[in-house]
């Protein structure tokens, strides 16, 4: 049962239940579409008309979530929206919320959080009208930055308020492996496998940062991760057939961030496009260096290496573990597998952007 919430001199109660009515005045008022179905701020009128109903998604855990911050954000969000707010407290209850978002009369989902509650909440509203907004509560925020939103939680939420009012809301497409969203990469192999070491110092992530997941690749090159053998192959849907011990399927560019620089693995494709392969069949120190320096230099430079295979344009592939290899979707570990089914799905999910990408 979840706890009701003060926001600005009212109740949010943090379950499905009604809202109390709010009215806004009709100088605010304005009419947004939301997907393709909903519109989700009131027309203008010379009476009042009820807040827009949005839903807020909140990780209590991400790195980036504070008691001091969730509650300006908060605010601020109530101020322009009739809001709900949802802790989630296990992995997949962010996709159990926003799946029962629209029989709730939610014309908007926001996920407060880090790249896995995105994910989450992005697989409960994808193929259906609701729109979704990402407000930065995590470490890295790849989504949310890759969409244009500021990595300041606070201005994020005014950003997206603003965004909001005027309608910039955006139809994109999402990738789909083993019947499960991603909104920018899968990382197979010993990408996963640094995610795996990470995930298992959970309580220092909060803290460390980036630091963590650049001793995390070390120890994993080092120790945590055979690199003498290929550990898949990857089939592309013209026959064509690599093997790998490091590949990445990516629905957008940059990979990730490292601070403030961003990895870019394909320069220029975006959420609009079909995925990109990049896959290292070998993983010696000089080869990964580079590669490492490549994506971090971008301008398509890790294409031009002769142990990584770059391929763009691609519908589908489909991978075989020559061993069970662990895997990872948007920053999440998912264990090992020995098989994944890789394919784009174009103009699935609506998402609030800012006014550069809209």
């Amino acid at each position: 049962m979840f706890v009701a919430t003060q926001v600005q001199r009212r109740t949010v109660v943090e379950s499905y239940c009604c809202a109390p009515t709010l009215l806004v005045k009709p100088s605010r008022a304005r009419l947004v579409q939301c997907g393709q179905h909903h519109n989700f701020w009131p027309i203008d009128s010379y009476g009042s008309r009820p807040l827009p109903k949005a839903l807020l998604i909140v990780n209590p855990s991400a790195t980036g979530v504070s008691a001091r911050n969730r509650v300006v954000v908060q605010n601020v969000l109530a101020a322009a929206f009739d809001l709900t707010v949802a802790e989630t407290n296990r992995r997949g209850h962010a996709t159990r919320l926003a799946q029962g978002a629209g029989a709730a009369g939610f014309g908007l989902v926001i996920s407060l959080g880090g790249d896995g509650t995105v994910n989450e909440v992005a697989n409960g509203l994808a193929r259906g009208p609701i729109t979704m907004g990402v407000l930065p509560g995590g470490s890295t925020n790849v989504f949310a930055r890759t969409l244009g939103v500021t990595n300041d939680l606070v201005a994020a939420a005014d950003q997206l308020v603003g965004a909001a009012e005027v309608g910039h809301i955006r139809r994109i497409g999402l990738g789909n492996v083993n019947g499960r969203f991603f909104c920018f990469h899968v990382g197979m192999g010993f990408d996963a496998a640094v995610v795996a070491q990470v995930e298992r110092r959970g309580t220092l992530k909060r803290w460390l940062g980036h630091p963590l997941f650049i001793y995390a690749a070390m120890a994993t090159w080092a120790r945590h991760y055979d690199r003498g053998t290929p550990a898949f192959s990857v089939t592309l849907p013209d026959g064509r057939s690599m093997d790998g011990l490091f590949a990445v399927a990516i629905n957008t560019d940059p990979y990730t961030f490292l601070g403030g620089r961003a990895l870019s693995l394909i320069p220029g494709i975006g959420l609009d496009d079909p995925l990109g392969l990049v896959n290292l069949s070998r993983l010696g120190l000089a080869g990964t260096v580079r590669a490492t320096l490549a994506a971090a230099r971008g301008g398509g430079r890790l294409a031009k290496l002769r142990h990584v295979d770059v391929v763009e344009g691609l519908d589908s592939m489909v991978v075989h573990g020559h061993r069970p290899f662990p895997w990872q979707v948007d920053g999440d570990h998912l264990g090992d597998t020995e098989r994944l089914e890789l394919r784009h799905e174009p103009g699935v999910l609506s998402v609030v952007v800012p006014s550069r990408l809209a």
